[in-house]
């Protein structure tokens, strides 16, 4: 999954928002055990807050969700990490297969909170979203009365390129290293 990062201003504060698409999360087998990369795995320790996005016209992409915040509370499970509940695709009523009354039921199920937008004709809906969500992270954070959560002390992930590069300038560097030694 790709890695974004923005930075943005709210109730006065600039925030950097990093945010990590997790692909290929899918169920295993008709189950409701869900099977996922290790790298999604690390997304999720270092998350302060979930995202989770469905488009209405596919069910399949809605019966993931519970499973993956169930994997979600297996890393965090104490916490109270704020998540949204995104049904995307709203503009596609006549293809719906999941609605909006299954949505609302889920985010309350889960404790978070629901929007159906979509992306496509209305990138607002989305904004107001990831704003809203930004702001309970905040509140969050704020509320730590200086106990900071242990996922904010982790080294967020770099994306898969610069730790490739990383990594080669690395060996790089050592087997030079090494050879300039043996001689």
């Amino acid at each position: 999954g790709a890695l974004y990062s923005r930075k943005f201003t709210i109730d006065g504060e600039q925030i950097s928002l990093q945010v990590q698409d997790t692909p290929f999360v899918s169920l295993e087998d008709d189950t409701d055990s869900i099977c996922c990369q290790e790298q999604i795995n690390r997304s999720i320790y270092w998350a302060d807050g979930f995202v989770f996005v469905y488009s209405i016209t596919d069910y399949e992409s809605y019966r993931v969700i519970r499973p993956l915040h169930q994997h979600i509370r297996k890393i965090h499970p104490n916490a109270n990490i704020p998540l949204l509940l995104m049904a995307n695709k709203g503009d596609l009523l006549r293809a719906r297969q999941v609605s909006s009354t299954e949505g609302l039921q889920l985010a309350s199920e889960l404790g978070g909170t629901y929007y159906e937008v979509s992306a496509r004709e209305n990138c607002e809906g989305v904004h107001e979203a990831f704003q809203q969500l930004c702001q309970e992270v905040s509140r969050m954070i704020g509320s730590c009365n200086g106990e900071k959560r242990r996922g904010l002390h982790l080294v967020r992930p770099k994306s898969p390129n610069m730790q490739d590069l990383k990594r080669r300038l690395k060996q790089a560097l050592t087997s030079k290293g090494k050879s300039a030694t043996t001689l």
